[in-house]
């Protein structure tokens, strides 16, 4: 994790699926919460697979940042990813960026 000012930075594993990615996943958001930062950039340039409980972990996830008042967003997603985001809808509910720093200053 790295973090800035006000946002954070959290790398992903390379498979978000039930026990597999998603509880890393959630403690590390729910870490950067804890210690007061609530705008979230999640870097999914690793994950190369996510299931339905990775989808659903996500969802839960970003859940968590808005009641808290912060926002999330996704970094480098591949295209099979991006691809799910799409046919789920979820590319709807996220800013999915490809250059960090544009990532960055979005907050």
């Amino acid at each position: 994790m790295a973090c800035g000012a006000s946002n954070c930075l959290a790398a992903l594993p390379g498979r978000i699926t039930h026990g597999e990615g998603d509880i890393e996943m959630r403690q590390a958001v729910q870490d950067l919460l804890d210690s007061g930062n609530n705008q979230i950039l999640l870097n999914m340039e690793k994950v190369n697979y996510m299931d339905s409980a990775g989808i659903g972990e996500l969802v839960a996830c970003h859940k968590r940042v808005v009641e808290s008042g912060g926002v999330m967003k996704i970094l480098k997603p591949n295209k099979k990813v991006l691809d799910l985001f799409t046919i789920t809808k979820l590319i709807q509910l996220f800013d999915v960026f490809e250059d960090e720093k544009q990532a960055l200053v979005s907050f």
